[in-house]
C-alpha cells in the first residue's frame, strides 16, 4: 500500500532530486540509521518510548535503546505474555511517516539506490520523470511467525514461471521473481517470531541475505543488498538449545534481551487492568482491587494460557479423528467446538446430543451459536481435570454419533 502524495510531496524523480529527500540526511540513510535519528529526538524531548509498555522501564527498555543506538539486529527471549510482539510492532512508532519509493517497486526501492531490475530500468528509462510513490511506516513493518513449513519461497521469494512467459524473459532473469516477505520489508522493520522453528536451511537463507546480500533461488544466484532492521523473538529454552539456531546466524544478532513477568504485584495489577476487557458498550464493569491482586498473586492469567494450550492441543486431536468436529476456536480457557453434519453444515442436534452425553458423564459444557460446545473451566483447573474432561467429550462424541 504506497500513499497519495500531496501537493507538497514530489511526484517524479526530478521533483525528488530538487527536494530535501537529495540531501544528506536523508539521502543514503539506512533504515537503522532512521530509527536511530528518530529514538534520539523521542529522548531528548522526554516522550515514552512506546505506549502500553508497562515494566520494563528499568529493564528491558535501557537494553533495548542501546540494541537501537548500536543498529543492532536484535532478539526479545520470554515466555507468553511477556509483551514482546508489542514491542516489535511498536518499532514502526521509530520510522520516519513516510518514504520515497519508485512507483510499482515491490521491495520500496529507494529512487537514488535501487536494488531491483524493475527499479533500474524505470530510472533508466525514464529519467526525471520516473514516478515517485510514498510508503507509509505501518507499510514498512513486516510480521512472519516461523513454523518447520516456512520456506525459502516464503521468506525470500522464487522463480515464478508466469511472469517469465508473460514478459518473455528467461527464468535466470530477475524480473521473474516472485519476491518474499524479506524482500518486500526492505527499508523497514522485518519480524520473526519464534525463529528457532526455522528450519536450517532456511536459516542459511537468511544469514546469507544479513551477511553478502545474496541469495540462490532455484540454482540462480540473485543479489538483493537489501536494508532492513531484522528482529527476533524466541523461547529463551529453544534459543539455547543445541542445534536449533545455526551459529553463524546467531552470531549475526548483535543483541539478546531477555523480558520478564511483571516484578511486582502493582505493576501486574497496572498491565491486567489495561488489557481487560471491561468496556464492553453496556452497563459498566467494576473489578475490585482484590480480585485484581488475587489474579497477580495466584498468576492465575499466565495459567489461563498455558492451560488454555494444553485444552486447545486435546479438542484439536479430536478434531483430527472426528469428522463431526468442525472448528476448534477461542482465546485463553474459553474454548468453543462447532459440529457439522456429513455435509459440513451446523449441526445443532449432534451438538445437543453430545452436551447431553457429556453431562451425564459429568462434564459440564455450555450451549451457544448454531453448533458451538463452549468448554469453561476454572482458572484454577489442573492438567489431570482437562485431561479428563477430553477424555470425557471424546467418549460423548462417539456415543452422540
Amino acid at each position: 500500500m504506497t500513499y497519495k502524495s500531496d501537493s507538497s510531496e514530489p511526484r517524479t524523480f526530478g521533483e525528488l532530486r530538487n527536494s530535501r529527500w537529495a540531501d544528506p540526511p536523508l539521502r543514503g540513510r539506512s533504515v537503522r540509521d532512521e530509527i536511530r535519528a528518530n529514538l534520539l529526538a523521542r529522548l531528548e524531548a522526554g516522550a515514552p518510548l512506546f505506549a502500553g509498555i508497562v515494566g520494563y522501564e528499568d529493564t528491558i527498555l535501557p537494553q533495548l535503546i542501546n540494541a537501537l543506538l548500536a543498529r543492532h539486529h536484535f532478539i526479545l527471549l520470554g515466555l507468553r505474555g511477556q509483551a514482546k510482539s508489542r514491542i516489535l510492532r511498536e518499532l514502526t512508532t521509530l520510522l520516519d511517516e513516510r518514504i520515497p519509493t519508485v512507483a510499482g517497486s515491490e521491495v520500496n526501492d529507494d529512487p537514488f539506490a535501487p536494488i531491483s531490475k524493475y527499479a533500474r530500468e524505470v530510472l533508466g528509462e525514464c529519467g526525471d520523470a520516473a514516478p515517485i510513490a510514498w510508503v507509509g511506516r505501518d507499510q514498512r513493518y513486516v510480521e512472519k511467525l516461523a513454523t518447520p513449513d516456512v520456506t525459502i519461497a516464503d521468506l525470500i521469494g522464487d522463480v515464478d514461471p508466469i511472469k517469465a512467459a508473460r514478459g518473455g524473459h528467461l527464468l535466470s532473469d530477475e524480473l521473474t521473481m516472485h519476491f518474499g516477505l524479506l524482500p518486500r520489508a526492505n527499508r523497514g522493520v522485518f519480524a520473526i517470531n519464534e525463529l528457532p522453528d526455522l528450519s536450517g536451511k532456511v536459516q542459511v537463507g537468511l544469514f546469507n541475505i544479513m551477511q553478502e546480500g545474496d541469495v540462490q533461488i532455484k540454482g540462480y544466484p540473485v543479489r538483493l543488498a537489501l536494508d532492513v532492521l531484522l528482529a527476533f523473538t524466541a523461547n529463551p529454552e529453544d534459543y539455547t538449545a543445541r542445534g536449533k539456531i545455526i551459529t553463524p546466524l546467531k552470531d549475526r544478532i548483535g543483541s539478546e534481551i531477555i523480558t520478564h513477568y511483571p516484578r511486582t504485584v502493582q505493576l501486574g495489577m497496572e498491565i491486567t487492568s489495561q488489557e481487560a476487557w471491561i468496556r464492553r458498550g453496556g452497563l459498566p464493569l467494576e473489578v475490585p482491587d482484590f480480585v485484581l491482586e488475587t489474579i497477580e498473586r495466584e498468576a492465575l492469567i499466565p495459567r489461563a494460557v498455558e492451560m488454555g494450550a494444553y485444552l486447545r492441543t486435546g479438542l484439536e486431536t479430536l478434531q483430527q479423528r472426528y469428522e463431526a468436529i468442525g472448528d476448534v476456536r477461542g482465546l485463553g480457557l474459553m474454548i468453543g467446538v462447532d459440529f457439522e453434519d456429513a455435509s459440513q453444515k451446523p449441526d445443532s442436534k449432534l451438538r445437543d446430543r453430545v452436551m447431553q452425553k457429556s453431562y451425564q458423564k459429568g462434564l459440564l459444557l455450555l450451549s451457544c451459536g448454531e453448533s458451538t460446545l463452549r468448554f469453561c473451566p476454572p482458572l484454577i483447573v489442573t492438567q489431570e481435570q482437562i485431561t479428563t474432561a477430553v477424555e470425557i467429550f471424546a467418549s460423548a462424541v462417539v456415543e452422540a454419533a
